[in-house]
């Protein structure tokens, strides 16, 4: 067992993550106690590893507590919560531009990766083109079928159970016949065509793009979520988002969505980080 207690750079409002995870039932956290407990693997090796906040939005301040690999595993969860991205730059960045109330009013709110990068990708899957409590349960299904639990917390499936599993195995849990061959497909990507998401980590968006685009039932919009939710790029900007239309349509009061065009001009002093701009945006509307 180890503990170790970490200080990062303000503003960081964990609140506001913890917020964000409370609509998934796969999430262990508690908001009157500011902890969340996290499912970690490194070197195939799984653990769970507890975060209570002690800190503020200005000052945040971590308890960290843990099983083994405790530098790996700190390097991992430090990863997952983006503590080392400069949100003050990125913060008063925005002070220049149309977000600066959104970017006051949400002072500090990070951009959080996803627990496991094949879990990412299969969770873009699943919520393609359902709702956002159907997209939780299915994956809520999902995960507790067939990924494994330590601890009382969750993990995903690792790509050679998915793998080897039958289409009727997902529709018995009401996933449609088309999603369950692209999961299947995915993880067979993976276990037999050399897919390897740790890779992806160093190449450039647009060869991810390439690569990823490539498997069935892959698309932009999955490929964008990935990027946002599983690598933490900072300047991507999703126009047929639905969430960021609406989004824009609050901040600039439109009568109706905006067209691509004008989210394209809109979007020009946001760069380079247009992924907190969306981020901003879809909170705008929460």
């Amino acid at each position: 067992m180890w503990q170790e207690a970490i200080q990062i750079d303000g503003p960081y409002n964990f609140d506001s993550v913890l917020q964000r995870h409370t609509p998934d039932p796969l999430k262990l956290l508690d908001i009157e106690k500011r902890t969340i407990r996290v499912p970690i693997v490194i070197a195939k090796k799984a653990q769970v590893v507890d975060i209570t906040a002690t800190g503020t939005t200005d000052q945040p301040a971590f308890v960290l507590n843990g099983k083994t690999d405790k530098e790996a595993a700190i390097k991992k969860v430090s990863e997952i919560f983006q503590w080392k991205v400069p949100l003050d730059k990125i913060h008063n960045h925005f002070q220049q531009t149309d977000l600066k109330k959104i970017f006051n009013l949400f002072i500090g709110t990070p951009l959080i990766l996803d627990f496991d990068l094949f879990g990412s990708l299969i969770k873009c899957i699943i919520h393609q083109q359902i709702n956002m409590t159907f997209a939780y349960t299915l994956t809520e299904r999902f995960v507790k079928t067939f990924g494994y639990e330590i601890d009382g917390v969750w993990f995903f499936p690792e790509p050679e159970t998915v793998a080897g599993l039958q289409v009727e195995q997902l529709r018995e849990l009401q996933f449609s016949g088309r999603k369950a061959e692209y999961i299947i497909g995915i993880a067979k990507e993976i276990t037999e065509n050399g897919l390897h998401l740790d890779v992806l980590k160093n190449q450039p968006d647009e060869e991810i793009f390439e690569q990823l685009t490539k498997i069935r039932g892959v698309g932009r919009w999955t490929v964008e979520n990935f990027l946002l939710f599983a690598l933490g790029r900072p300047n991507l900007f999703p126009l047929a988002d639905i969430g960021i239309q609406n989004g824009l349509k609050k901040l600039y009061q439109l009568e109706k969505k905006p067209t691509f065009e004008e989210m394209e001009r809109y979007k020009q002093d946001w760069e380079p980080y247009l992924s907190y701009a969306s981020l901003y945006l879809w909170r705008s509307i929460e």
